[in-house]
């Protein structure tokens, strides 16, 4: 063992100093290739799916097979660039050309989410719903072969109605046409004030509501107030049918959630393990130091 001279410090420094350059290349070596790696998938799945209704693939099936895809995409993507990176470092030392490799997988991955999260990213989006639009009417025409795993897996919120709604309907529709519109008004906002009101004064409120019914629809007190209680119960039903579906969709969404981040912390992890390869693979060989070592050995023989 001996002090490090400042020439032989000096080296050491400027082999381990990193290249943003090269970094910066690599990662648009990465994003490139897997945006075309992308693009291929997207070709290959729609050409899987037939428009006739055909031997479609199952939504479960699509939606892992993309999955899969993309991990696989990104993996290939983050070794590509990172060699790119290493080689373009110009290190002949393959630690500090893994560096630049996993270097260039960090700033890929921050440019990935930075453009899925900004507004950059919902400009892209916007030219993606165009290819998206196709794919959605290659579904539909196909059957619904494509649809969401989260649609297969839960109704969806948006078509759960407003419970009053069909019963509100159903007081106007019963009610004659010559009835004034004032008089099927207040039948409804009666019968509405109590269902939802303060439940202490429930009884009170279905008497108001039985009254204002039974003057819009012209019909018996009695007859009036057994249709209040039909569209109670129907009120009720409605309601527990949305909460059931608001739970079921809840726990799909869990799932999709829990789900997604574990493959992409699974991806992400395989994406820097193939980044720190690809930098090793992609340092140079010290030409002029193999050179020089040999001329040494050649003249000691000598």
């Amino acid at each position: 063992m001996s002090p490090v001279t400042p020439a032989e410090d000096m080296r050491s420094i400027m082999l381990n100093k990193v290249s943003w350059g090269a970094v910066l290349a690599g990662a648009v070596v990465a994003l490139v290739i897997q945006l075309l790696l992308n693009l291929l998938g997207i070709g290959i799945g729609a050409a899987s799916l037939d428009a006739g209704g055909g031997d479609n693939p199952a939504a479960s099936s699509f939606s892992m097979g993309a999955g899969i895809w993309w991990t696989l995409s990104g993996i290939a993507a983050s070794f590509a660039g990172a060699y790119a990176a290493g080689r373009l470092s110009g290190k002949p030392k393959e630690g500090t050309a893994a560096w630049h490799g996993l270097t260039s997988w960090a700033v890929t991955t921050l440019v990935i989410f930075y453009l899925l999260t900004s507004t950059v990213g919902g400009i892209l989006g916007g030219a993606l719903n165009s290819l998206g639009s196709v794919a959605g009417g290659l579904g539909r025409t196909a059957g619904g072969a494509a649809q969401t795993a989260a649609q297969a897996a839960a109704p969806s919120l948006t078509k759960i109605n407003d419970p009053f709604g069909s019963i509100e309907q159903s007081v106007r529709g019963a009610a004659s046409g010559q009835d004034p519109a004032a008089a099927k008004d207040a039948a409804v906002a009666a019968i509405r004030a109590a269902f939802t009101g303060d439940q202490a004064q429930a009884e009170a409120a279905r008497t108001r509501a039985a009254e204002a019914l039974a003057k819009a629809q012209n019909i018996p007190a009695d007859q009036a107030k057994a249709q209040v209680v039909q569209y109670e119960q129907q009120y009720k039903q409605t309601v527990d049918t949305a909460k059931q579906q608001a739970l079921q969709a809840a726990e799909a969404t869990r799932k999709a959630v829990s789900t997604a981040a574990l493959f992409g912390f699974l991806a992400l992890v395989l994406g820097a393990v193939a980044s720190w390869f690809g930098g090793r693979m992609g340092a140079i060989e010290p030409t002029v130091t193999a050179t020089v070592s040999s001329f040494s050995s050649t003249q000691r023989r000598a």
